[in-house]
């Protein structure tokens, strides 16, 4: 398992007050934009923001502060841990609680019809099932098949958003993008679409008779005058 800084902000504001690190060296130990470190040295950013000794906490030790002080094209390093912590491989198919267990064939039916790029084993690694009940379920066969109802594994409780989308990412690698059957629309030509308009625009002209707009304003004029004729008797 790889090592990560704890609270890299909170390291970096305190490496800001208590060191004569450059922005770049305690940028590039933290894993922040120099700039951002220029602003919490400034105040502009991280107000609020406790500061992290990382001595404190084993990360860092102060050989190695003292000797990026020294050197400023030094880059810091992490502390090795002291107690090595084992990584948890987890072999076999998830463990799901008896009491959620009655839930799983609805989430396998939900991931079976919104993500059918998902693999048996996929499916089996993220609700804790086995290969023949996800066959039955997509076959229609199983005993209970009429009753049952989609359902979020994620809502349920069975798996992690987290892990319900990297497998999602995994199955859709290396799959062709959809063509435009699959999606239900398809786009026109730009022959078929050019002229579209054109039975509408000829029916608009038809519409319009240049010669009944200049008689009726032919007509205006003349009541015009005939009302100033009134005024003058």
């Amino acid at each position: 398992m790889a090592q990560t800084l704890l609270m890299p902000k909170a390291t970096a504001v305190w490496l800001v007050d208590n060191t004569a690190l450059s922005f770049d060296q305690i940028a590039q130990f933290c894993k922040l934009h120099a700039l951002e470190v220029k602003a919490i040295a400034d105040g502009e950013a991280a107000q609020g923001i406790k500061g992290l000794d990382p001595i404190a906490t084993g990360q860092l030790s102060r050989d190695e502060i003292a000797r990026a002080e020294k050197d400023p094209n030094h880059k810091l390093k992490l502390s090795e841990p002291k107690v090595r912590v084992p990584d948890s491989k987890r072999r076999g198919p998830r463990y799901t609680p008896v009491s959620k267990r009655q839930d799983r064939p609805n989430a396998i039916l939900w991931l079976v019809r919104n993500h059918p790029e998902l693999k048996d084993a996929q499916i089996s690694r993220l609700v804790g099932t086995t290969k023949s009940t996800i066959e039955q379920i997509r076959d229609r066969t199983h005993w209970n098949s009429t009753n049952l109802t989609p359902m979020d594994p994620v809502t349920l409780g069975l798996c992690s958003q987290i892990d319900l989308d990297m497998e999602v990412e995994k199955a859709s690698k290396g799959r062709p993008l959809p063509t435009a059957a699959e999606l239900g629309a398809t786009l026109q030509s730009a022959s078929e679409t050019e002229h579209l308009d054109l039975g509408y625009r000829e029916e608009k002209e038809k519409e319009i008779d240049a010669n009944a707009v200049f008689a009726k304003l032919q007509s205006l004029k003349s009541d015009n005058v005939e009302d100033e004729d009134d005024h003058r008797f």
